[in-house]
């Protein structure tokens, strides 16, 4: 039996007579499932252990029977979900490997950290795998720019972002951000991180072979980050601010270090599994790493590195100090190891062995302090199926008109107001903090629908975005779920590229109320349905629950991050219009839909109603189409319609080169609502005129509806409808607004 700690900690009966159990997010039937699994009542350690373990951070109890419905298979996968990130071949004995991951409460209470931090994370998931990371992409996710709270977060995930990217040399590519006051107070923070691999170079986190030693390498552990997974699996409250004791603290020059001296050591071969000490620490990749392979593993406390004195069992095991790893190999191979680790100026410290005991065992002092069946932390947390309501928000906007507004008249103005929305605004401020052109292979810088990075020694490059609109998810959880996975694909197929795979942050409210799990069960009903059609299987992802502020519950954002293979770096096509007199096609229809549009938040001041439609069956021939004529050399430029609709997507092509266009929309439809509809599997394409009747022929051929709506041309964007003209604005006054409306707002010359 394990032995107490230290005289400081409650003993197992006070654990279990005071309830203290229930401090770490362990119920009542949760502690009497883990009496029966040891034989006993845990100590202090061993329930500290098993209440992150059974979080739903590391164990998805609550979202494991939703996420059983994804599709996670298909011809390219090489590893889906399971490992620290899913693998796609690419052809040529490569394969991209990537993740996204959130840090919300950490960034809520300690913004510069907590990004920092998420992204370091995101990091060691994709070099643990073998793979040399190539690019970051962000999500994120804030209230209204006019508060002064919201403002102070904004800017200091920003900074988090960047100063741990740029100083580790990995470029941060693209992203996307939203701000609405349904994220006030809890912001959503989610980094994705792209990399490429060998096929022979592919790792995965297991500790293989009886009586291997196991390595600790990286920094000292601290007291930094204890239960960090625990807050992560809460309500933020009025008392969270004084849980900073739960957010890391980053370094991304140590992080370097390791990255480079885990490639050197991988490459040597002598790897057995490797893990990274990321949610739950030493507790996680120890439990995780034995359990794969149906093991045990003896941890030696008193070997860990540790930068503070007097550190418990308690607290080394729970802690989650940065830039950690956890890795196995043979004995004969230790010294190759550790040499390897000095010549980056990096301790690596023997910490303990794998047993056959299928138990994890902790030595401290001279004691054994800890003594937990392996598979009952892992794998026989229990799982819950949650009941489910229709929210009566929902029933209310299914009787909402949203065409029923009144006809707004000067519509330039109602474009300038678009345009100077912050979720729609230019994000220079944001990514010029960024270095996104470090290591030069930035094909596509950010700003696009989808960034581009080339793969060196190649023609071939890797396509990426994250994409998810909240609104859409919130007024119809199932179809805003289809529109997220079928936007990023627009993205993807835009940039030239053939879609691959998907991974997702499934960011929502708390499971406990019903009318929340009905919108996390929808939304995942709907991007299960979606990555079936459109060929895109999930590889891996991350949930984030409880995100929850005074005003309930955030949109639920289920972000999707997406990858897709530019086959030749010839097909790589950005949004800007490239030259005068080039034709300009909409492919799609465009229906009297503004439910949970930009226009309809921005000039409307709601988010109501529904949804626009999405039919699946043409998303993918839409898709198909676009890519084959970008292919074929077609396509002058590609730009999805999303937020904004028709006339924000001129508006954009027009900025890059300072370009207008002279365009005549023939619509029934009101002209607002032509001009601003978010209807879906809508991409406007221009074509040098030599090729406009080849690609009609080639999109009609293919059964996609498209019309020739204008020419590329002048300085001035003129969008007239139905003939009669509704906007006439200069280019450079639109850009100005556009480039305008962010800065403004931090600057405080705009409130």
């Amino acid at each position: 039996m394990a032995q107490q700690v230290s005289a400081k900690e409650p003993t197992v009966e006070q654990i279990a007579d005071q309830k203290i159990y229930k401090q770490f997010g362990v119920s009542d039937k949760e502690y009497a499932l883990i009496c029966d699994f040891m034989g006993r009542k845990p100590n202090y350690t061993e329930i500290g252990v098993f209440s992150v373990m059974w979080s739903e951070h590391c164990a998805y109890k609550n979202s494991k029977p939703l996420l059983r419905r994804f599709p996670t298979s298909g011809p390219r996968v090489l590893m889906g979900p399971g490992e620290g990130a899913g693998i796609v071949d690419i052809g040529d004995n490569q394969a991209v490997v990537f993740k996204i991951e959130s840090h919300n409460h950490p960034s809520a209470v300690e913004p510069y950290q907590g990004a920092a931090t998420g992204v370091g994370g995101i990091i060691r998931d994709i070099f643990s795998m073998g793979a040399r990371p190539v690019a970051l992409l962000n999500s994120l996710r804030f209230g209204r720019l006019e508060s002064d709270r919201v403002r102070y977060l904004f800017e200091h995930v920003v900074s988090g972002i960047a100063g741990y990217g740029n100083c580790i040399g990995i470029p941060t590519v693209g992203g996307e951000i939203m701000f609405d006051e349904a994220y006030e107070g809890n912001p959503l923070v989610n980094a994705m991180c792209v990399g490429l691999i060998d096929h022979d170079k592919i790792q995965r986190g297991v500790a293989k072979g009886i009586g291997n030693p196991v390595f600790y390498v990286g920094p000292a552990t601290g007291r930094d980050g204890i239960h960090g997974a625990t807050f992560a699996s809460e309500d933020l409250t009025a008392e969270s601010e004084a849980k900073r004791s739960a957010v890391q603290v980053g370094d991304p020059f140590m992080e370097k270090l390791v990255m480079e001296a885990t490639l050197e050591l991988i490459d040597s071969g002598i790897v057995l599994g490797i893990q990274d000490m990321g949610a739950a620490g030493l507790t996680c990749s120890s439990a995780e790493m034995a359990s794969k392979a149906g093991n045990g593993m003896e941890l030696y406390l008193d070997e860990v590195p540790q930068r503070e004195e007097g550190m418990t069992a308690y607290e080394m095991m729970l802690s989650e100090s940065q830039e950690r790893m956890l890795f196995v190999c043979e004995p004969q191979h230790e010294e190759q190891a550790k040499g390897i680790f000095a010549r980056w100026g990096l301790h690596c410290a023997k910490v303990g062995k794998v047993t056959d005991t299928g138990r994890l065992q902790l030595f401290h002092k001279g004691e054994m302090v800890g003594d937990m069946p392996v598979k009952a932390l892992v794998d026989d947390c229990p799982v819950y199926n949650k009941p489910s309501a229709v929210p009566e928000y929902y029933v209310t906007n299914g009787s909402i008109d949203t065409n029923g507004y009144e006809q707004v008249a000067d519509l330039n103005a109602a474009l300038l107001k678009v345009l100077g929305s912050p979720s729609l605004a230019s994000k220079e401020w944001v990514y010029n903090q960024y270095d996104y052109m470090v290591r030069t292979s930035t094909a596509v810088r950010p700003g696009s629908d989808a960034a581009v990075v080339t793969i060196r020694g190649t023609r071939k490059a890797l396509a990426m975005t994250t994409d998810c609109n909240g609104r859409f998810v919130y007024l119809d959880p199932e179809v805003g779920g289809r529109i997220a996975v079928a936007e990023a694909g627009r993205n993807i197929v835009c940039s030239g590229a053939e879609p691959l795979a998907i991974t997702d942050n499934l960011n929502f409210g708390s499971p406990e109320k019903p009318e929340i799990f009905w919108q996390m069960e929808k939304a995942v009903d709907g991007m299960a349905e979606a990555c079936r059609v459109l060929e895109t299987p999930v590889i891996g992802g991350n949930v984030s629950l409880y995100n929850e502020n005074s005003r309930g519950a955030i949109y639920p954002t289920p972000v999707v991050g997406m990858v897709g293979l530019v086959h030749d770096t010839d097909h790589i096509t950005t949004q800007e219009f490239k030259a005068e007199g080039d034709v300009i096609f909409l492919l799609g229809e465009t229906k009297a839909e503004i439910g949970g549009s930009e226009f309809q938040y921005a000039v409307h001041g709601v988010t109501e109603g529904r949804p626009p439609v999405l039919d699946l069956a043409f998303e993918k021939r839409l898709q198909g189409a676009v890519l084959a004529a970008i292919q074929g050399g077609l396509v002058a430029s590609a730009h999805d319609l999303s937020e904004g609709g028709l006339a924000a997507a001129l508006a954009e092509s027009g900025f890059g080169r300072g370009l207008g266009a002279e365009v005549d929309f023939d619509s029934d439809l009101r002209s607002d609502i032509a001009l601003f509809s978010e209807s879906q599997s809508r991409i406007l394409l221009t074509v040098k005129p030599d090729f406009e009747m080849k690609l009609a022929l080639e999109l009609t051929k293919a059964n996609v509806p498209l019309k020739r709506i204008g020419t590329v041309g002048g300085d001035r964007l003129r969008i007239s409808v139905g003939g009669v003209s509704a906007i006439d604005a200069s280019i450079e006054e639109l850009r100005g607004v556009w480039r305008s409306a962010i800065p403004a707002y931090m600057n405080g010359s705009k409130q």
